[in-house]
């Protein structure tokens, strides 16, 4: 009987099968990828010191106008433009000639209505002996005191016009009302003052900038979100409302001194939304000016039972932010979170994660939604690294997020 299949028939369709099996063999023998390796953090509670931002303008303790009270030519200006001058400090003479020529009168009046009521009391005197003798009528010295009381009011209203002569004569002398900066004269020197013309008698304006405010202003939708939040006892406010305030110049250097809440209006501006609110810093340097823009931080606020997770811990999608956490089997899933402020290097979780969860720090990239990681320490900060360190616990290599309280 003939094989069915001659041996180098055999032989062909041998070989490509045992080349197959061979390769089976060696992928069998490779070992599998290991996990990659990631550095997490477990996620706790903890009231957060937060603070919120606005935009501010500083302005003066008190702006004031400096205004002519007198009528009259402009003869000098005293100071220095813009320079800061204490009060009483001299600013502006208007001519005083025509101010002590009415004071002169005015003396001369009163001189007149003195020897009045000299002579009068000195009659009055002489009438009333003779009225007890009988000797003059009664209409008499009646006329004698009606005269010596006339000259004594008339006297008296001398008086006051010499005082008010006086007084408009030290007008002519116009001095500083407050310490603090000058500006610019809105007046030349011959110019005629006008003291019933708000626009002619204006001569310049001064700022007290010690101590000074910051003006600023929040949403009505900001406060109202506050107060629900203070109402559910999540938003803890300091005690009596003390809020310390910082301030971030226009060349994003902060102002040395910490200023404090002054003022917050009642009510909301029906244009624009907000409502008003100030603080007030002390300024003995001038380093803040009038007019000057800069960055107002309220600090004060704590959110109560808070989760921060760091900044670089968080993933942005199409659909919003994520973050990448650690299950008790190891492996790696998303989860959206919702995010609030920053809080020092970290950033406030709003919604989205809750308290003893693991969220991966670094090796993100390495991290697979569904597959497993194996997690080690977390890495050093630079400062850190240069310090002998104790040597990392292998068995607890997770590491709690820093409480920022």
């Amino acid at each position: 009987m003939k094989p069915l299949l001659s041996h180098r028939t055999r032989t062909a369709l041998l070989l490509p099968l045992a080349a197959l099996l061979a390769a089976c063999n060696d992928q069998t023998a490779q070992p599998s990828a290991p996990p990659p390796e990631v550095s997490v953090i477990t996620t706790r509670a903890a009231d957060v010191p937060v603070s919120f931002q606005y935009v501010g303008q500083v302005a003066g303790f008190r702006d004031i106008q400096i205004r002519g009270r007198v009528n009259g030519i402009l003869l000098k200006r005293l100071y220095q433009e813009g320079q800061s001058v204490k009060a009483g400090t001299p600013l502006f003479q208007i001519d005083p000639e025509p101010y002590q020529v009415a004071v002169e009168r005015a003396r001369a009046a009163l001189a007149v209505q003195q020897a009045s009521l000299m002579n009068a009391d000195l009659n009055y005197k002489r009438i009333v002996p003779l009225y007890k003798e009988n000797a003059v009528s009664q209409k008499d010295r009646d006329d004698a005191l009606a005269t010596f009381e006339a000259a004594k009011a008339a006297v008296a209203q001398a008086k006051a016009a010499l005082h008010e002569a006086e007084i408009n004569l030290g007008y002519t002398l116009v001095t500083a009302p407050i310490s603090g900066l000058t500006n610019k004269a809105a007046q030349s020197e011959g110019s005629l003052i006008s003291a019933s013309s708000a626009e002619g008698s204006l001569l310049t304006s001064m700022s007290q900038i010690d101590p000074i405010y910051v003006n600023f202003a929040f949403s009505e939708n900001e406060s109202i979100e506050q107060r629900k939040m203070e109402a559910s006892g999540k938003l803890i406010v300091p005690p009596e409302k003390k809020f310390d305030v910082q301030l971030t110049l226009g060349d994003g250097s902060t102002y040395s001194r910490t200023g404090t809440m002054n003022f917050t209006d009642n009510v909301v501006d029906p244009t624009t939304g907000t409502i008003s609110a100030r603080a007030l810093f002390q300024n003995p340097d001038s380093e803040l000016r009038p007019g000057q823009y800069a960055r107002v931080t309220l600090k004060g606020y704590q959110y109560r039972d808070a989760i921060t997770i760091p900044q670089k811990s968080v993933l942005t999608t199409q659909q919003g932010k994520i973050v990448m956490l650690v299950g008790q089997d190891n492996k790696v899933s998303p989860r959206p979170v919702t995010l609030g402020q920053e809080v020092n290097n970290d950033v406030l979780v709003l919604s989205g994660l809750k308290p003893g969860e693991r969220v991966i720090v670094e090796g993100l990239v390495k991290a697979r939604p569904g597959q497993p990681v194996k997690i080690v320490p977390l890495t050093p900060p630079p400062a850190a690294a240069k310090a002998p360190a104790a040597k990392p616990d292998a068995a607890q290599p997770e590491k709690l997020a820093p409480s920022a309280k």
